[in-house]
């Protein structure tokens, strides 16, 4: 399943990691993130249940100019965390990275390789990456999604 989505520029706090920090480095960061989550939890932007409104692994590329990653996507920088105000002070030890609003390819990770189905999408519909991709999860819904940028707002 795949649709557009327009997300404005938006801020995350969150544990920044490296692809040059050796493999498995993506699940690590998400394992300190949630063994810390309390140190953020009120820095987080919620809805009106009380439920963050997104989990992001943001991913940029080494110049932090939010472009995809190098090699073949396979060299680049993640950060787990949560959405949070664009003035929100990350504690000691977490990052803040400040993305770009974007008009996005949505694809839903239903399993397998979704980001490269997900490039294949944007190839069939004549569809240029413009920026990063992102991993988005909703928490009121448990789903998640890779965000393919098309256009940047």
């Amino acid at each position: 399943m795949a649709d557009r989505w327009i997300k404005p520029g938006f801020a995350v706090i969150g544990m920044e990691g490296s692809t040059r920090d050796s493999e498995g480095f993506v699940a690590r960061l998400w394992a300190q993130a949630n063994a810390r989550y309390d140190e953020v939890a009120a820095l987080a932007i919620r809805d009106e249940q009380g439920r963050p409104v997104g989990l992001w692994g943001a991913m940029t590329d080494f110049s932090r100019s939010f472009m995809p990653w190098e090699d073949g996507f396979t060299q680049g920088l993640y950060l787990a965390g949560v959405e949070c105000a664009p003035d929100a002070q990350p504690p000691q030890g977490w990052s803040v990275w400040h993305i770009p609003g974007f008009e996005y390819l949505r694809v839903k990770d239903a399993g397998g390789d979704t980001f490269a189905g997900g490039l294949r999408l944007l190839e069939e519909q004549g569809l240029v990456l413009c920026g990063a991709a992102q991993d988005y999860t909703c928490p009121a819904t448990g789903e998640s999604f890779v965000l393919f940028p098309i256009r940047r707002l």
